[in-house]
């Protein structure tokens, strides 16, 4: 096999292959001992007949097809593995420019991996957020915890209020008829929750245990149930029984309860510290984003649609693993949706383009600055891995197959790069 390879305008390139008529009759031979038992020819068995007398029946490029099925991508891959310096990135689309029984010419033209033009990735000046703890955000984590530890009493010397659990019966009916899903006995209903339609909870409150009374309401104008949108309703509620919330004293014995503190001190000092550790990682976060796009706005690349489509692809792919972990199909979500398939997958087009522009230009910054993965690198991964899901680093690896090494690696490549990035640009 020989080719000649011409480089086109937008990072396509074009080879004219002719395919050496030894290797080319091989295919022919090969496609007619797979394909012979498709044909019958008078005198022979089925499968029996010589290729010969088939091609005389059937024409001589009754085993073209099969024959380029099979030489095509052995000769296209050859070329391939001799170009290591280009990287396909869609199939080719091949033109044949000549076919005989003894002789093969084609063109194969494909897109490649698009040229990055970087610009400037180092010497930036760039602005992390300041973080700030307030005594009102230390004070809401604490009322949360506080919250948590709280527990409910009984409450007999007065009527319902807002904030109190009552235990009720009710049945609800629209012009005296009772309506599906409208009665219930012995509901647990915390009153202020807005768990019920408009009207309702108010209506129970100032109600004694033991207490019965009609209670009127009247559905919204849109409600899921279109039998009763914008009814009014009437619902016999009965009180059986009435908890308040009770919550713990700020005090060292609630820390004690709620922490590995002594002290409500310690323990208020050790909220303030870990909503500092979570604004600041959220900070860093937010650099980093900013870091990346930033050195991939000033860099220049086109991406090929190609690249667009198979990126959009994925996205929807993921798209419908997430729904199938909700007990949804993707096609339960285009009937309910009415979207098509071409319409979702359109959607995903401008996020898609930015994340391969995203990936190209960070490949071609790994490459201009030398950046390389060690094993002590991936070890420092594993590690990481290992004390967030506290077990040992060889518990980890061998709960790690080819696809998570992989994974590794390039965690380990990114932390590198950003690493570098932040080493040579200003962060104030």
């Amino acid at each position: 096999m020989s080719y000649t390879k011409e480089m086109l305008e937008n990072d396509r390139v074009k080879f004219t292959v002719d395919v050496d008529s030894e290797q080319w009759k091989a295919a022919l031979q090969e496609a007619y001992v797979k394909e012979r038992g498709k044909y019958q020819v008078d005198g022979f068995r089925k499968g029996h007949a010589p290729r010969a007398f088939i091609e005389r029946l059937y024409g001589p490029q009754v085993f073209f097809d099969e024959a380029l099925d099979i030489i095509l991508p052995k000769t296209y891959d050859e070329i391939l593995d001799k170009e290591t310096d280009l990287f396909p990135v869609d199939r080719p689309e091949v033109s044949i420019t000549a076919i005989t029984d003894s002789t093969l010419q084609y063109t194969a033209e494909v897109q490649l991996k698009p040229t990055v033009t970087l610009g400037a990735y180092t010497g930036i000046e760039f602005q992390k957020e300041k973080v700030k703890v307030t005594k009102e955000e230390v004070s809401e984590e604490i009322n949360k915890a506080r919250e948590n530890a709280g527990w409910w009493e009984q409450v007999t010397d007065r009527p319902a209020q807002m904030g109190d659990k009552v235990k009720i019966d009710y049945a609800g009916s629209v012009d005296g008829v009772a309506f599906e899903g409208g009665t219930a006995a012995d509901y647990d209903l915390e009153l202020g929750s807005g768990t019920f339609i408009p009207g309702f909870e108010e209506g129970v409150v100032g109600m004694n245990v033991g207490e019965s009374k009609s209670v009127n309401v009247k559905f919204p104008e849109q409600y899921h149930a279109e039998n009763l949108a914008g009814k009014d309703a009437v619902f016999v509620v009965t009180v059986k029984d009435i908890t308040v919330k009770k919550l713990p004293e700020l005090d060292d014995e609630f820390a004690k309860d709620v922490s590995d503190f002594d002290t409500f001190k310690e323990y208020q000092a050790d909220v303030k510290k870990k909503i500092t550790a979570r604004k600041d990682d959220a900070a860093e976060a937010a650099l980093e984003r900013k870091i990346i796009d930033t050195v991939v706005e000033n860099a220049k690349v086109t991406v090929p649609q190609c690249m667009i489509d198979d990126e959009a692809e994925e996205m929807v792919n993921e798209f419908a693993y997430r729904l199938m972990y909700q007990g949804l199909n993707i096609e339960d979500y285009f009937k309910y949706t009415g979207q098509t398939a071409e319409q979702l997958k359109q959607t995903y087009h401008e996020p898609a383009e930015r994340t391969v522009k995203t990936r190209l230009v960070l490949e071609q910054v790994i490459k201009a600055a030398g950046i390389e993965v060690t094993q002590e690198d991936e070890d420092a991964v594993y590690a990481d891995l290992a004390e967030k899901q506290n077990k040992s680093v060889e518990e980890i690896k061998k709960d790690f197959n080819e696809h998570y090494a992989s994974y590794v690696k390039n965690e380990a490549l990114n932390k590198k790069l950003m690493a570098y990035l932040k080493a040579n640009n200003t962060i104030k």
